[in-house]
């Protein structure tokens, strides 16, 4: 008896929230940004494609932010499937990957990887949350000069004040200086997951729990709006990591982040662009 073919998977772009949210959510804290950013400001921006199998099962979706930078490509599925949405759907000349090892090696002949960042997505919820008591504060628009201050240490561009009023901000200040701080990259109540970051403790003060306390307040906030909350740390960075699980934190997925450029056509012209942005995205700095 002759075999019958596999049939390979059919991909098509998609703008349905209901029918994106339902393959997010089978995996909810490892697509926990792409939830956020699905009713977010930004949902006007993403452009998205799902790939499905013979049977019409959805197995796999990409998102991608638009715009002339490099910009975040969320993958998350089957590796047959992204294939096929990278390869007929969503087709950026370049992007920022945000995805894993097996998914990228699923999508080399269609794009030439940069070497990865390796993080760590670790999650919290009420049942493993051990808050760590302090002093930090709410901030709040009055205090975005000292948070982009702070800020400027180590991510390259200042934050608008509607940080402060679109996400949960808290600091600890020393003699009236702002040294560390933490808040939301995307809240989605509707959704229940939340996303910490942008932690970051003045290099003088470090050493002192003060990245530990900021944190462990922005997520007793996050905590009484939904029941996850997720973050991104670099895998090596052990100090962090180890932080992070005194507060209830536990890995939930390893996770990729790297630039790639389309095979085909002129990625050469956006080579300086690339190499500026290697080193621009922002990281949390204890």
């Amino acid at each position: 008896m002759a075999a019958v073919p596999i049939a390979q998977p059919r991909a098509r772009a998609v703008s349905d929230r209901d029918e994106i949210a339902a393959f997010l959510r089978t995996d909810r804290r490892y697509a926990a940004y792409a939830l956020g950013d699905l009713d977010s400001s930004a949902r006007g921006r993403l452009t998205w494609g799902i790939a499905y199998d013979g049977a019409g099962r959805a197995i796999a979706i990409a998102m991608h932010h638009d715009g002339l930078v490099p910009q975040p490509l969320f993958l998350m599925g089957e590796p047959s499937g992204v294939h096929a949405v990278l390869a007929g759907v969503i087709k950026p000349r370049d992007a920022f990957f945000q995805s894993n090892e097996v998914l990228d090696a699923a999508v080399t002949d269609l794009y030439e990887l940069d070497r990865p960042t390796l993080l760590l997505r670790m999650v919290v919820d009420q049942a493993t949350f051990v808050p760590f008591a302090g002093n930090a504060t709410r901030l709040g628009q009055s205090d975005i000069e000292d948070l982009n201050r702070l800020y400027q240490l180590g991510f390259r561009a200042g934050f608008p004040g509607t940080i402060l009023d679109e996400g949960l901000y808290y600091g600890v200040r020393v003699g009236g200086r702002l040294v560390s701080a933490a808040g939301t990259h995307v809240v989605n109540p509707r959704e229940g997951i939340a996303v910490v970051g942008n932690v970051m403790t003045h290099t003088d003060f470090r050493g002192h729990g003060f990245a530990k306390m900021v944190t462990s307040a922005v997520t007793v906030a996050l905590l009484e709006r939904v029941p996850d909350v997720a973050l991104n740390v670099h895998a090596d960075n052990a100090p962090a990591v180890a932080a992070y699980a005194r507060l209830g934190y536990r890995e939930h997925h390893r996770l990729t982040e790297r630039f790639g450029r389309r095979r085909s056509g002129g990625w050469g012209l956006m080579r300086p662009i690339r190499e500026a942005m290697r080193f621009g995205w922002p990281r949390d700095q204890r």
